[in-house]
């Protein structure tokens, strides 16, 4: 018996960055790779205690189908918590997904036809790329530069968009982070050129000093679909994260999740509001801020003892990556196999771009190794490096 694949499955890829962190596996191996929080930051504790009161509590109901848009109370603490972002919303716009890479790939659905215009950052983040692919749209790259995207650029490209997708804060791949100006200005250009924006704000809560500017989507609401994630700031594992969108298109999200998965699954989602209501997250997430904060502190200490003249990098106000860029003549890709023989890991940053991709550019993510493993990496990337230049 043959299988006749649909056209769309044609257009889907692997994931370039789960294929790598399967070479990482091999032992002894020090990853700069993955995209994974630090489990080390996952409150067990106050997970196991929520658990408890939710089946005491409720724990039929808990188990049971519940409603597609959500759990109540948890829809209510994310309305309640945007306003620090200068969001204002009804708990009625937001939508629980299953992790928020779910969400791109209900906006997919709902907004791309064949052919559509999708601007992207340069470069952007890949997860998104995978998404919107199967719906076969056109990328349009837009330039960007430390401050985020180049609004002319965007105003020269916007004609016919279906919307751009943009991450302001804390970028993957790059760290950077959208400065408040640019925010304001692309707000404004995208408003008048009539193009929506999709604001995907997985980091925003990791800063190390200083939080964000506020919100693309609290200037203008009523062109903006705004992603969410718990994945970052509490546990990956539980694929909770949420969708805000105006209320002209908040019904068909709805309508592509039921047909999705009917609904997230109310047991994570009544942990988490348990966990959330007495101001937790308010005590947790600095722990994690400080740990990431030193962690990339390290990092840029090790780059610069052992990397320079070898890379190019930045220095990122939060998040967990950073971006950097090999010498002519170095492509990432090629360098890769070189630098697992030195049991150290990155990903190529050609696989973040729509198109153009930069050969020499690399993503480093800082928040799983120690911070003598990362002094270590770093020195066997430099090592690597080195030989890449030496060789033929």
């Amino acid at each position: 018996m043959s299988w006749t694949l649909a056209q769309r499955a044609h257009k889907m890829n692997p994931s370039v960055i789960r294929e790598i962190l399967k070479v990482t596996e091999k032992p002894g191996i020090i990853s700069f790779a993955g995209g994974l929080p630090s489990p080390s930051t996952f409150p067990i504790e106050a997970m196991a205690e929520a658990t408890a009161r939710v089946f005491a509590q409720d724990g039929r109901a808990a188990l049971q189908y519940s409603s597609s848009e959500g759990y109540g109370p948890l829809r209510d603490w994310v309305a309640n918590d945007l306003k620090k972002l200068g969001m204002a919303i009804h708990p009625d716009q937001v939508l629980i997904t299953t992790g928020s890479q779910q969400g791109l790939d209900l906006i997919a659905k709902v907004l791309i036809d064949t052919g559509s215009r999708v601007l992207v950052e340069t470069p952007t983040y890949l997860g998104a790329l995978q998404a919107f692919t199967p719906m076969e749209p056109e990328f349009v790259s837009v330039n960007s530069d430390a401050e985020g995207v180049d609004v002319a650029d965007f105003a020269a490209k916007a004609k016919d968009a279906r919307f751009m997708y943009v991450l302001p804060n804390f970028q993957n791949p790059t760290g950077r982070t959208m400065s408040a100006e640019r925010r304001m200005a692309l707000a404004k250009a995208a408003a008048a050129a009539g193009v929506p924006l999709v604001e995907d704000n997985p980091y925003g809560d990791l800063w190390f000093d200083t939080p964000p500017p506020p919100a693309l989507s609290s200037s203008e609401p009523d062109n903006s679909v705004y992603l969410g994630s718990f994945s970052k700031i509490l546990a990956p594992g539980l694929r909770l994260g949420f969708i805000v969108a105006p209320k002209a298109v908040m019904p068909k999200l709805l309508q592509a999740k039921q047909a999705a998965d009917l609904h997230t699954p109310s047991f994570n989602q009544r942990i988490v509001a348990e966990v959330l209501k007495d101001g937790f997250i308010d005590r947790h997430v600095p722990t994690i801020r400080a740990l990431y904060k030193r962690q990339c502190q390290a990092m840029l200490t090790a780059l610069s003892e052992h990397c320079t003249g070898l890379l190019e990098w930045n220095a990122p106000d939060g998040g967990m990556f950073l971006w950097g860029r090999l010498p002519a003549g170095v492509d990432a890709v090629q360098l890769l196999p070189l630098a697992v023989e030195h049991n150290v890991a990155f990903v190529p940053g050609a696989a973040f771009y729509a198109d153009h991709a930069d050969a020499r550019s690399i993503r480093l993510s800082f928040v799983t190794a120690s911070e003598e493993q990362i002094h270590t990496g770093i020195a066997a990337l430099a090592t690597a490096i080195r030989q890449m230049q030496q060789r033929p």
